[in-house]
């Protein structure tokens, strides 16, 4: 500090007036042995340069008088300009508290700015100041280093034996200096970080290794902010609210990562503050999207993790995880010969086939967008893709023909299949595993006049088991539906076209029965959900295993429950309708329209009327509608007429849902207006009544007639109940009912 005002006292002295009046104040002339603060020193030499600098036609001159210790100041005549001048430069540097000739000017006090430069300056002027303030050796805080026996260092000059402090060295006599010009700093200075090995007493404004996480930390408040407007504006949340709070709280816990001069405790405070709110809006994102677009769980770090480290070089684990970082993250598993496992020696063979990458983009994508099949057919130069969504066909990407036959032998080579036969039908199953779930395969080739299509079943075992009523159904229909699962031997069906969800309704009754206490057996082709407590058997009929075969054996296990994955032949219908009448519960599918439908099936599979009357216990009839996007779908108001052909009282019906009409951007359901599906049933449950009918003289209309009057539904008197409640719309109802 003393050096400060000895340079002060050089550039005031520049000419000296006898006559002139002097005023006069008093300073110690060893500072480290006072107990004087430096703010005491600054608000002194200010008010002594204000006072001066009140009178412009004067320049002022202080005189060291050191027999006395005191400080003498007079003012002689000079000239005004050049005094008004320096007067103001004396005044910036005592109020900074440096002295910096090269910095102070007059240019910017003698031109205005606009009011928006005004704004942004003070915007950015009070930004420097807070970021000076974040470090510890800022100028603002910084005292002269001390040595080792705590001692104030003064340029590097401590004493000959450093006991006590050493005298401040006293700047040479200036009698006259030309206007304009300033004595020269005794001491050192350098603006910003001081040079390796120079004496550090002003200076070293900013902290490098502190200054880049400082940076860090604000791009990482700038890309999170950004992406919690985009990504809630893209998934229909309130990001009204969510991205202005994410903005306010990181802009404050900035602020105060800025302020704080604790390292630790600063980005403590910022990690908090600002990570409060981001961790509130993934939890809340994260309920509504898929496992695979969950973000900050451990599967999305590991993965980021991984990938990171293979850009660099570094593959992690083992074998199939290190294909994760080359394509989407799915791996195939190939069958053996024989069909009863896994073989992973077909997996190798086609990693390096043309195509492999393209199929596993293909199946991944699949996945993705919920396909329930992937179907392949070939065109004179192409290799059409479509995939089955929701039970409707839509066209991906196609495949140049030779990449689509490379990728058509990948999956037969991982089925297990022939891959020198392209005429002949064949069938067969794989698996993949992707994201920490297994996913199984149905595949069947068919022969064409271009070449061989292909179809593939998609069996995701996540969505493996419901119970009735998520399946959509009326609580009288499921309760209805529980009796009858419940009876000690009868035989329940589930009839509907392909893709209906027969085996899904199936495996929803078995899961309301209690594993524990009862034997469960099922037979299948192939098996498509695996249930725990369950003894499933998989049919194989290139070893000659069949329906009829395994059902004969399996009769002989003991069994109380006995699931029959479809009634295809008139074997395995009598077989099953024996099985019924001597104390099992039978559960299987059959291919029928609607329930009344089904029992003239089962009659003409070569079943006795006796012998299915006595065995049967219900039907039930099943379709799938789509469910109309809960973000996007749109309300209107139907007409009357049409109301009143369904049957519907027009004065109560106030509005139907419909999908919007024209272009549709909707990131839930991708543009489709639709997600997800819904089951509509009707049950026909057979009592004596119905059981005489069927004995004596079955007839359609007097069975159907009959089963009204037990209260029976129609599909599309179910459906119009999914209507009503905005559920699906009558155009999708109408595409699945008659």
């Amino acid at each position: 500090m003393l050096f400060r005002l000895r340079n002060l006292s050089s550039a005031l002295n520049q000419q000296r007036q006898p006559q002139a009046p002097a005023l006069k104040t008093s300073l110690p002339t060893e500072l480290p042995n006072v107990l004087r603060t430096e703010t005491e020193d600054q608000q002194h030499n200010l008010l002594t340069v204000r006072a001066l600098a009140a009178r412009p036609h004067e320049v002022r001159n202080m005189d060291d008088q050191s027999a006395t210790g005191r400080t003498t100041v007079q003012t002689h005549e000079c000239q005004p300009t050049n005094t008004l001048e320096s007067s103001e430069r004396t005044i910036q540097a005592v109020r900074f508290g440096r002295w910096d000739t090269g910095s102070v000017g007059t240019g910017s006090m003698k031109c205005g700015s606009k009011r928006a430069s005004a704004v942004w300056g003070i915007i950015l002027g009070a930004f420097l100041f807070g970021l000076c303030l974040s470090f510890p050796n800022s100028a603002w805080s910084q005292q002269p280093n001390q040595g080792a026996g705590g001692q104030i260092e003064n340029g590097g000059n401590n004493g000959a034996e450093g006991n006590g402090p050493a005298p401040l060295p006293i700047p040479p006599r200036v009698t006259e200096l030309p206007p304009g010009q300033y004595p020269p700093n005794p001491l050192p200075f350098y603006r910003g970080n001081s040079p390796p090995g120079a004496s550090r007493v002003l200076g070293w404004y900013l902290n490098l290794w502190w200054f880049i996480p400082i940076l860090g930390f604000l791009f990482l408040y700038a890309k999170t902010t950004q992406w919690v407007g985009d990504d809630g504006r893209d998934l229909k949340m309130v990001w009204e609210f969510w991205n202005p709070l994410v903005m306010f709280c990181g802009a404050f816990a900035f602020i105060a990562l800025l302020l704080i001069p604790n390292s630790l405790g600063a980005v403590f405070l910022f990690t908090t503050l600002y990570g409060a709110p981001v961790g509130f809006y993934v939890v809340e994102r994260n309920k509504r999207v898929p496992e695979s677009s969950k973000v900050l769980t451990p599967k999305h770090i590991k993965k980021l993790w991984i990938q990171t480290l293979a850009r660099l070089g570094i593959h992690l684990g083992s074998r199939e995880r290190g294909e994760y970082t080359s394509g989407p993250p799915i791996v195939f598993l190939g069958k053996n010969r024989s069909g009863k496992g896994m073989d992973n020696s077909r997996s190798r063979q086609v990693e390096s086939s043309k195509g492999y990458l393209a199929a596993k983009e293909m199946i991944y994508d699949a996945i993705l967008r919920r396909a329930t099949d992937v179907h392949l057919e070939p065109h004179e130069d192409e290799l059409s893709v479509r995939y089955r969504i929701d039970g409707v066909m839509y066209p991906a990407e196609p495949f140049d023909r030779s990449v689509g036959d490379a990728i058509v032998n990948i999956f037969k080579v991982l089925s297990a299949m022939d891959i020198t036969e392209k005429r002949k039908p064949q069938d067969g199953s794989f698996r993949a595993e992707t994201e920490g779930r297994e996913i199984d395969f149905r595949v069947a080739t068919q022969g064409t006049q271009i070449g061989e299509k292909m179809s593939i079943r998609i069996l995701d075992q996540e969505n493996s088991v419901k119970t009735l009523l998520d399946l959509g159904m009326r609580k009288a229909l499921s309760d209805q539906i529980t009796d009858i699962i419940h009876q000690p031997h009868g035989m329940f069906l589930s009839c509907g076209p392909t893709g209906a969800g027969k085996s899904t309704t199936l495996y929803a009754a078995l899961s309301g029965l209690d594993v524990h206490q009862i034997n469960i057996i099922t037979i299948e082709d192939p098996i498509e959900y695996r249930m725990s407590g369950v003894t499933q058997i998989e049919i194989n009929t290139k070893a000659g295993q069949t329906f009829a075969g395994s059902l004969r054996s399996v009769l002989r296990q003991d069994p109380d429950v006995v699931l029959i994955g479809e009634m295809r032949d008139d074997e395995t219908t009598k077989i099953a309708c024996q099985a019924a009448n001597t104390g099992h519960m039978v559960f299987s599918t059959v291919h029928a329209n609607d329930s009344i439908s089904a029992l003239f099936r089962i009659l003409d599979l070569g079943v006795e009327p006796f012998m299915l009357a006595s065995s049967l216990s219900g039907i039930l009839g099943q379709r799938l509608v789509r469910r109309l996007c809960e973000d996007c779908k749109e309300a209107y108001r139907p007409d009357a007429d049409m109301l009143k052909k369904n049957n519907l009282p027009p004065e109560q019906v106030k509005q139907f849902f419909r999908p919007p009409e024209g272009p549709n951007n909707c990131p839930t359901c991708g543009g489709l207006g639709y997600r997800g599906r819904v089951g509509v049933y009707e049950l026909l449950v057979i009592n004596d009544r119905l059981r005489d009918l069927i004995r004596e003289n079955p007839q359609l209309s007097v069975i159907k007639a009959e089963a009204r009057k037990n209260g029976m539904l129609y599909l599309k008197e179910e459906g119009l109940r999914l209507v009503v409640k905005g559920i699906t719309s009558m155009d999708e109802l109408m595409r699945v009912v008659k």
